[in-house]
């Protein structure tokens, strides 16, 4: 199902954030309905550097086309601040779309940004954001292919500002709005009473904004809910034991860790396909 049709359903839609293409394809395999391509871990795993403005769209779009084409969920990519002006912004969507994204997600930080749950973020005037939006919106060839607009003026400007902010894009035709870092279940109340398009919710655990529970998520009026970092989180936990473990004891052997199966994980990649060549091809 095109994700355009699936935000067309009452169910909220959970999106958890992939970084690579182990991440995804095991996300992909637990049967998510969509996957979110998150800039800070994407940039985190290839780089190795903080989600600051240091990825170009050269790194990030070539990401994109590898975890599209290796999931069957639709995906919904970060694009950042569209990578420059508005020539850029063009340049991004279409080749976002032709990587095969079903979203992207354009914030109107200033460049080089910031993840949105650190400090230090600043804005670009909203009528700037708003030519990026128009843009975005007639550079795409379908329009199945949905423009995230993401304002990330609560912290500085305040959450009257924000709201003031996505209404504008809303109106230079973006197809979700994104209130970044609402600090209070109470703001996010506030949020979705205000627009009748889709409303993202991004839950970062550790984040500025409290992680909801689903059910409450969907009462409050949200439409998708990102779990951009749990991916990330949780594998660097579990690398740091195993490697721990290896360090301290110079085996596995015996110890507790909880490995997904060789086996399994080798299938997941796509080692069927080559057993199956090499049989018929009696190799």
């Amino acid at each position: 199902m095109r994700l355009k049709q699936r935000l067309q359903q009452d169910e909220i839609l959970i999106a958890p954030g992939v970084f690579d293409l182990i991440s995804a394809k095991v996300a992909d395999s637990a049967g998510c309905e969509a996957l979110y391509m998150t800039g800070y871990g994407v940039v985190a795993s290839y780089l190795g550097l903080p989600d600051a403005g240091l990825a170009t769209y050269t790194d990030m779009v070539d990401r994109v086309g590898r975890i599209a084409h290796g999931i069957s969920a639709p995906l919904i990519a970060d694009g950042d601040t569209g990578y420059g002006g508005l020539l850029n912004v063009q340049h991004t969507v279409r080749g976002y779309e032709a990587a095969g994204a079903a979203a992207i997600q354009l914030e109107d930080q200033e460049f080089p940004k910031k993840c949105g749950h650190v400090e230090g973020r600043r804005v670009i005037p909203t009528e700037d954001m708003v030519d990026k939006v128009k843009v975005a919106a007639e550079s795409r060839d379908s329009g199945d292919f949905l423009i995230v607009a993401r304002t990330d003026a609560r912290t500085v400007h305040g959450l009257d500002e924000a709201l003031r902010r996505v209404e504008a894009y809303a109106q230079a035709g973006a197809d979700v709005l994104f209130v970044e870092s609402p600090e209070s279940e109470e703001e996010m109340c506030t949020i979705c009473e205000r627009f009748d398009l889709p409303l993202l919710a991004n839950m970062v655990e550790g984040g500025r904004t409290p992680v909801l529970a689903r059910d409450t998520l969907q009462e409050i009026g949200f439409s998708i809910a990102l779990f951009p970092a749990s991916g990330f989180l949780s594998a660097a936990a579990a690398l740091r034991k195993t490697y721990e473990t290896l360090g301290t004891n110079g085996s596995t052997a015996g110890q507790p860790l909880d490995l997904y199966p060789f086996e399994d994980f080798s299938r997941l990649m796509g080692f069927e396909d080559v057993w199956a060549f090499e049989k018929a091809h009696g190799r």
